[in-house]
């Protein structure tokens, strides 16, 4: 007899396969960006004439706003610091003697708006005339010193200038106050205006930088729709796609960060010479300072994120294009 065989009923109880834990995800989101990071580079070097053309303009774009800022920088340390303009000069009565100078320069030294007072004598003064060989002929026609006393005052931290000079104005022993406010005023605004003006070139440089990565990247995605037309249909994820590109456009703009730093050295090299001998022919030393370490970190961090931004951008558009 003939016995009918029923069909293996199917084990309910078979353990599903276990998820990954945190180490192996961990170690799996780690090799995606290794491999995204290195494959990138590999990018870069298969086109090298067009990469290079590509870090070239984002290098000018960053150098030009940064050579400027840095200019401005060391045009303010050699028109001298700031607070020594602050300073005023107590010109005093050719009848003050140099007892009555002292207690003078004593008094006004106690008062809460003057953070230092120096006192220059007479015969000081006539010694720096000295030493000015424009004015050494002129000293031998003299029969006395027609200098006075001078008393240099250094206002404190809070204080206007303008209020102490008008102040120490109404001394008897005052002949006049010497403050070069306007002098002062016109540095600090043309300084300000500078610094506002690389801003502005800064802020538009950069966006011109941000776009040449953006439609350097978009040409690397179109050159590879196929390819990645065919990983989204086997399942990759947005960020997936997304993430060789977005390493693409930080490798452009580390790069493009260091080529703009040694541009900016090369011509603080160039200028520093003519310089010298510049500042040196009126009687004064003068080095022209470069960014140093912090200012050249923040700078690769800045093109960095230029580059990472701009591919951020172009594989977003990308993606929403092929989304709809």
């Amino acid at each position: 007899m003939n016995r009918r065989v029923r069909p293996r009923q199917k084990d309910d109880t078979t353990p599903a396969t276990p998820r990954p834990g945190i180490a192996e995800r961990l170690a799996s989101w780690r090799d995606l960006h290794l491999y995204s990071l290195f494959s990138s580079l590999g990018r870069l070097a298969q086109r090298p004439w067009a990469s290079l053309l590509t870090i070239g303009v984002m290098a000018i774009a960053l150098a030009l706003p940064l050579g400027l800022l840095l200019t401005l920088g060391n045009v303010g340390r050699l028109a001298g610091d700031l607070e020594s303009s602050r300073q005023l000069g107590l010109f005093l009565e050719r009848e003050v003697d140099a007892d009555a100078a002292a207690a003078l320069a004593k008094r006004i030294k106690a008062r809460d708006d003057v953070a230092a007072v120096s006192i220059r004598t007479p015969d000081e003064g006539l010694a720096e005339f000295r030493e000015m060989t424009d004015f050494a002929g002129a000293l031998l026609v003299l029969d006395g010193n027609p200098l006075p006393t001078v008393l240099n005052i250094e206002p404190a931290e809070a204080t206007d200038p303008q209020l102490l000079a008008s102040a120490l104005e109404q001394l008897p022993e005052t002949d006049f106050v010497q403050y070069d406010a306007a002098w002062r005023e016109r540095l600090l605004a043309w300084l300000d205006f500078g610094r506002r003006f690389a801003q502005v070139i800064a802020l538009l440089l950069g966006l011109g930088a941000l776009l040449v990565v953006g439609n350097t990247v978009r040409l690397d995605i179109h050159s590879r729709a196929d390819e990645i037309s065919i990983v989204q249909l086997l399942g990759a994820t947005d960020g997936f796609v997304r993430r060789p590109f977005l390493y693409l456009g930080l490798w452009y703009g580390l790069a493009a960060g260091l080529l703009a730093l040694l541009l900016v050295e090369i011509c603080v090299w160039v200028i520093s010479g003519p310089l010298a001998s510049l500042t040196e022919s009126y009687g004064s030393q003068f080095r022209a300072d470069s960014l140093g370490f912090g200012g050249s970190l923040a700078v690769l961090g800045l093109s960095a994120l230029l580059g990472w931004l701009g591919a951020w951008l172009a594989a977003g558009h990308h993606l929403r294009a092929t989304g709809d």
